[in-house]
């Protein structure tokens, strides 16, 4: 989602409802507990495959998608907007002389199937007078009639707006009463039904669940105008609304004292605490630019990750076919080859999609494929990347990894990032045990802003809370903090990762990619991990 679609949905200096086109249109809040009947869909399907195999395709995949999502909008005592939107149609994909085409429409009469089918079987024969080698599409047995359900408690869409919002003004008011200057809150929730169908013999049916509930908590020091602010530590999440009925045990203090949370948040708890170390990073001292050893809470880590790792090691990137628009990538297929040292012996990142929890978890990717867990990186040394089915080839493998995906069903589907992770140390290991090593570093929790090149080379991020660690202790809040990397140098400095008893879930809602553009959801887990010497600079300093 770009800052346009954005602003759209929070209705910043808007006055009524605006969505964005390719969320469909807006609807009452009850119409988003309705379905698509089953035996109709696998009708259609069949529809669109007898058409196909009648038209001379040799391949065909029908995706029927619903796609549902609502945003409540809050800014202190304000409610800004509610937005419920649908979008549902049928997407057709063909092979036909050895080319792609694609049509989709939102008609879903057996006429209108038939008639896209046909404009995708005659866009891939006009694809096919270009082709410089066929597509080579790695074989997928077929699965028969078979479903998957996100394994939610509670459904996000059941719960009245009333409630939503209550929750929602009720952590504003505990952030204002807690000393803060202002602060939003909203909540995102996406419900996607998709059926898929194939000529391998697939009819697979799944019902996916996603909730995120940031905020934004600034405090003012009304004498000098100086104002900082602090996100949310949440995660986005592949859960239900039980991700916001707070456990006591999914909180996790943290040494300096801030609190994350795992598998349930308490936003009301997070917001109170956000107003205190706003007023706190008031006050804090500027860092002193230089050498410092990082230790990176998850809640940062997964941001780093994301775009350090999981995206120079998408092969579509690597191969330059993004190379237009987001870049290429430095992790080339001759790296692969000789098994490049991408970072120390403490690094094995790995590739999941079947993670529960997590936002990228389904049984089958959008090609029929059923999700698995692999690694990209082992033990530093770089060993995979992240493929679909018309790539397997190129890598020598005899099958797709299951990571294919459209946000849409008017949307060609293509290879999206996994869930992407940093495996946790083998050693017994706590943060507060790290920090007692460290004798000049920064502790850093929460995303910030980032920069990185076209290659996925250079990079610099900052983040929300940073404390200054001085011979084993946390001394306080520091603000003005980025710290600036090259990729393989930067895993490098890795020199130790805390266990599989600190390892948390990030991840980002809004994953841009693509022409036209598309949006996937993708989280990234990581226990505390430790980069020594890292260079950082400070924000706030002026050339001039």
């Amino acid at each position: 989602m770009d800052r346009r679609d954005f602003l759209k949905i929070t209705g910043v200096g808007l006055g009524g409802l605006v969505v964005p086109a390719f969320y469909g249109h807006a609807i009452a809040a009850e119409e988003l507990l309705s379905r698509i009947d089953g035996a109709t869909k696998k009708k259609l399907a069949d529809v669109a495959l007898n058409a196909a195999r009648a038209g001379g395709a040799t391949y065909c995949d029908v995706r029927i998608g619903r796609y549902l999502r609502q945003f409540v909008v809050t800014r202190e005592d304000k409610v800004q907007n509610v937005v419920n939107t649908e979008s549902t149609g049928i997407g057709v994909r063909v092979i036909a002389k050895g080319a792609w085409g694609f049509a989709a429409t939102n008609d879903l009469s057996s006429d209108a199937v038939a008639k896209a089918t046909a404009q995708a079987i005659a866009i891939a024969k006009a694809n096919a007078r270009l082709l410089t080698a066929p597509v080579q599409l790695a074989p997928v047995k077929g699965v028969g009639e078979v479903s998957w359900k996100t394994p939610i408690v509670k459904n996000a869409m059941e719960v009245p707006i009333k409630d939503k919002v209550d929750l929602l003004l009720g952590v504003n008011a505990d952030a204002i009463k807690a000393g803060a200057s202002f602060v939003n809150s909203t909540l995102f929730l996406v419900n996607e039904q998709k059926y898929f169908a194939s000529t391998d013999g697939s009819y697979i049916d799944q019902d996916v669940h996603r909730i995120w509930a940031p905020m934004t908590v600034t405090a003012i020091d009304k004498d000098t105008g100086k104002f900082r602010s602090r996100q949310g530590l949440s995660s986005p999440r592949g859960m239900g609304f039980e991700y916001l009925d707070a456990k006591p045990a999914d909180k996790v203090e943290l040494p300096g004292g801030a609190v994350v949370y795992r598998d349930s948040y308490d936003m009301r708890a997070d917001a109170i605490a956000a107003a205190k170390q706003v007023k706190e990073k008031l006050a804090a001292k500027s860092v002193k630019p230089g050498k410092y050893d990082l230790v990176l809470d998850p809640s940062h880590t997964w941001l780093t990750i994301h775009e350090s790792v999981g995206h120079p090691l998408e092969l579509d990137r690597v191969l330059g076919y993004e190379a237009n628009y987001a870049g290429t990538s430095f992790a080339t297929l001759d790296k692969w080859k000789e098994k490049f040292q991408y970072g120390s012996d403490k690094v094995t990142i790995f590739a999941d999609k079947t993670q529960p929890g997590s936002l990228g978890a389904v049984g089958y990717d959008d090609e029929g494929v059923k999700t698995q867990k692999w690694d990209l990186i082992k033990d530093g040394k770089l060993v995979n990347y992240q493929v679909i089915r018309d790539q397997a080839h190129i890598l020598g493998l005899d099958a797709s990894q299951g990571c294919c995906y459209a946000d849409s069903w008017s949307s060609v589907q293509f290879q999206r990032m996994a869930n992407v992770s940093l495996a946790p140390g083998k050693a017994k290991l706590s943060p507060a045990e790290m920090i007692k090593d460290v004798e000049n570093g920064v502790y850093i929790i929460g995303d910030g802003s980032f920069s990185i090149d076209q290659q996925r080379y250079n990079a610099q991020f900052g983040g929300q809370l940073f404390y200054e660690i001085k011979d084993g202790k946390i001394t306080g809040q520091i603000e003005d903090v980025a710290y600036q990397i090259r990729t393989p140098e930067f895993w490098n400095a890795c020199a130790a990762v805390c266990d599989e008893s600190d390892y948390r879930l990030g991840g980002s809602f809004f994953d841009g990619k693509g022409q036209p553009g598309q949006v996937s959801a993708v989280s990234h887990g990581s226990a505390t991990a430790r980069f020594n010497g890292i260079n950082v600079i400070n924000t706030a300093r002026s050339l001039g």
